[in-house]
């Protein structure tokens, strides 16, 4: 297999590749996400747009892109059919957590390899559910003070202080980080070093 482009801006993505020793290169895709649609239509099609622009990143017209293959993840919280993404400001953040307090809401990642060479795509949506504990108003102000919340789909970080929101998961934990990777090297076990 070529070389790895992870299409994301995400640092806790690039943690997750480098945590497994795969080789890549990251390149910020420049795509207008959808918003509309079940959670589980939004994350795959995101992820197909943000595989396809890293695509043509990476192998411009006329360029040699033999074996290349580019990733793109698209991740989001979802209570029911009601999608939290990353909050625009604190106040959104605050209403999200509440939302989420003391349910189980699902994390949902959508999944994209892609070749730029006009192969089919191979993409899956991987689906962890995340218990909250009940969040008493000194938990929640100690969260939203941390700021950790910025940037984060559903307003919290899982492998950071978010930790703290949260009761038991039921699935793969580096889904809800931002990487589903068991799903991933179901797409391509060839990802891994030595195979």
């Amino acid at each position: 297999m070529g070389p790895l482009i992870l299409a994301s801006r995400s640092p806790q993505r690039r943690a997750i590749l480098e945590q497994l020793g795969i080789d890549f290169t990251a390149t910020i895709p420049d795509v207008e996400e959808v918003v509309a649609g079940s959670p589980a239509e939004i994350v795959l099609e995101n992820a197909r747009r943000k595989a396809s622009a890293g695509a043509a990143v990476a192998a411009p017209r006329g360029s040699n892109s033999e074996g290349t293959v580019v990733l793109g993840v698209d991740t989001v919280v979802a209570l029911g059919e009601t999608v939290y993404g990353k909050p625009a400001d604190r106040d959104e953040a605050e209403s999200t957590l509440r939302a989420l307090s003391g349910v189980v809401h699902q994390v949902l990642s959508g999944v994209c390899l892609a070749d730029g060479r006009g192969t089919p795509a191979r993409t899956a949506v991987a689906t962890t559910a995340v218990s909250f504990r009940s969040l008493d108003e000194p938990t929640l102000a100690w969260y939203l003070d941390s700021g950790e919340w910025r940037e984060r789909a559903g307003g919290y970080a899982i492998q950071g202080r978010g930790a703290a929101l949260v009761a038991a998961i039921e699935g793969d934990y580096l889904n809800v980080v931002g990487l589903p990777v068991a799903t991933l090297l179901e797409l391509q076990p060839r990802l891994l070093p030595g195979h």
